[in-house]
């Protein structure tokens, strides 16, 4: 899937903001704006971006969701 599909799927399932997002999966709050903007992705970029999909969860559970 391609990751600006993949991304706003998951801010929808997750109820996330899209600054937080960005701040927690690549410390720019401003990431999801941008590629809504037309801002394209490195691929090393996508990969951190999708590792921090695929862990989310397991992030979640650590931290409890109000400490994220």
């Amino acid at each position: 899937m391609h990751i600006k599909r993949l991304i706003e799927r998951f801010l929808r399932e997750q109820d996330l903001p899209p600054t937080k997002f960005g701040r927690l999966a690549a410390g720019d709050p401003r990431l999801v704006l941008d590629m809504r903007m037309g801002r394209e992705i490195r691929p090393e970029m996508e990969l951190k971006l999708r590792h921090f999909i695929s862990n989310y969860g397991q992030l979640v559970q650590i931290q409890g969701r109000k400490g994220i």
